[in-house]
């Protein structure tokens, strides 16, 4: 079958192809906890998912004394740390992506994950092949900025406007349109459909089977 529009596809990782989006809402809570901080409640601490950590940290708890932010990002890797070795893809992402490969797109992830935090997770996910590049929040500017994906355009020699971002929050589209490249919303992942709605996708996925069957037809 002939490609449709797009050569070069980026996803986000955690609420899109990890299901890790429980797992880091009781993860800021924790840390939250541990310095005896207002402990953000699931919708708080949920938005800001896809941020870098300093940025999240910042977000979810403003009024609290800045000097807490770095402390609590320590305690939030180290709640981290213990589990993420047990977190599943969502079901059907390792088929979607062996597809997608076999197609011949380019394939790329742009996360608000430190370097340590992507490539532990990518390797427990034995996922480390299936990407031609990768951008994570300690190496440029943390989403929605534009950086991550005009970084992954140059480095593989894609056109932004046959590039296609896929994500599960705000941020992440977001940033697709700051780039000037095209968004498609997932919505099993950290944010509310209605909010990702307002940022116009292309489409929407309730499913990773949804999403397949779209990027099949239409990507």
């Amino acid at each position: 079958m002939a490609k449709k529009q797009f050569d070069f596809i980026v996803f986000d990782w955690d609420g899109t192809l990890m299901d890790s989006t429980a797992t880091i809402v009781k993860c800021i809570q924790a840390s939250a906890k541990d310095l005896g901080l207002p402990i953000p409640d699931e919708r708080a601490a949920s938005y800001v998912i896809g941020l870098s950590l300093g940025d999240a940290m910042q977000a979810v708890l403003p009024d609290v004394d800045p000097k807490y932010h770095p402390r609590m990002v320590e305690r939030y890797r180290y709640h981290y740390l213990a589990k993420d070795h047990e977190l599943p893809l969502f079901p059907g992402v390792r088929e979607m992506l062996n597809e997608l490969s076999q197609d011949g797109y380019f394939l790329a992830v742009a996360t608000g994950k430190s370097r340590v935090g992507l490539n532990r997770a990518m390797h427990s996910a034995n996922l480390l092949s299936s990407f031609d590049a990768t951008r994570c929040a300690d190496e440029t500017f943390s989403k929605p900025h534009p950086a991550m994906l005009q970084e992954l355009t140059r480095e593989l020699g894609q056109d932004m406007k046959r590039t296609l971002m896929i994500g599960d929050t705000t941020h992440d589209l977001q940033m697709a349109a700051n780039a000037g490249a095209a968004s498609v919303a997932v919505e099993y992942g950290a944010h509310e459909a209605s909010f990702l709605q307002e940022l116009d996708p292309l489409f929407s996925a309730k499913t990773v089977d949804e999403l397949r069957e779209w990027l099949n037809q239409y990507a």
